[in-house]
């Protein structure tokens, strides 16, 4: 069996609908909310291309339909156009979430393939406020790049987080209207990562936590949700998905999730995860897509898929 063929999944493993693939731990940017402490300083982990293309595949034999590259910040990584093609010939939906601070023009024609969305992180129109949250001065660039993804047709979805107190979100949500930005969703800070202090609360946690979803770390552990790093049930590097998956180790990980708050649980036909068009078909927190695929992107059919 070669490094990229796919192993059966186990009789037992619950579908995998939605995967978190976070390349690398390097950012621009130093945003006192980050739940992965993201910072220049990061590296790319010991996941190679072929092992991101190996859980790719995995992934989708388990009946993935959708996969949100997240970092750090994913374009920084060199191979994210090939690991994107990989997906889409894997007939699976991608997410890239970007901070858009820069995209080289050959990014911007990867982003332009079909089956591929776009999301960023959007805080304030007051540039000073941007700053305080993300570390840089890098709001125009990312307000010009939201732009651009507009005009090439690329979907696009932004979450804003509430971080400072009179934080100018509904100045930021309507100039992103004004932009033309249709899908956008708002959610308090969670204390986890840079701003828990090094000290995990479940409770922080949404609750819809390795529900159908996992996430794959620059280390290759695999973990619940990118915000519940510490809870790794396996590496990916040792086991294929479907054994971890299946193991009683992801099911006690799984136990140490609390039920969603009152008003988080993630329900779709209830709405009260609020996936619409009009707060970018997510559920709390505003990085990650609604927890029912359905809402990744229902128009999507990628070739061979019927």
């Amino acid at each position: 069996m070669t490094a990229l063929q796919q192993e059966p999944p186990a009789a037992n493993v619950v579908g995998l609908r939605f995967l978190w693939l976070e390349l690398t731990g390097k950012c621009q940017l130093e945003c006192v909310q980050c739940y992965a402490s993201s910072s220049p300083n990061g590296t790319d982990g010991v996941m190679t291309v072929l092992d991101w293309k190996r859980v790719i595949d995995q992934a989708a034999a388990l009946g993935t339909s959708c996969v949100q590259f997240i970092g750090g910040e994913p374009t920084l990584h060199k191979a994210l156009p090939d690991l994107i093609g990989h997906a889409l010939a894997a007939r699976v939906e991608v997410e890239v979430y970007s901070n858009l601070v820069y995209v080289p023009d050959s990014l911007w024609e990867t982003f332009s393939q079909p089956g591929v969305r776009l999301a960023t992180s959007f805080y304030s129109d007051d540039a000073r406020e941007h700053m305080l949250i993300t570390g840089r001065n890098t709001l125009s660039r990312t307000q010009n790049n939201i732009t651009t993804a507009l005009e090439r047709g690329i979907p696009l979805r932004v979450g804003m987080v509430h971080v400072l107190d009179g934080q100018r979100l509904d100045q930021g949500q309507e100039l992103l209207k004004q932009l033309g930005v249709t899908r956008i969703g708002i959610d308090r800070m969670r204390l986890l990562g840079r701003p828990s202090r090094g000290v995990l609360d479940p409770a922080e946690l949404c609750g819809a936590c390795g529900r159908g979803s996992a996430a794959v770390l620059p280390d290759g552990s695999l973990t619940p949700c990118p915000m519940s790093r510490n809870m790794s049930a396996g590496n990916v590097l040792a086991s294929p998905l479907a054994d971890i998956l299946s193991s009683v180790t992801w099911t006690q990980a799984l136990d140490l999730v609390p039920a969603p708050r009152a008003g988080e649980e993630c329900q779709p036909d209830k709405n009260s995860c609020r996936p619409t068009e009009q707060d970018g078909r997510d559920c709390p927190p505003s990085e990650k897509p609604a927890c029912d695929p359905r809402f990744c992107n229902p128009d999507y059919n990628p070739p061979g898929k019927k």
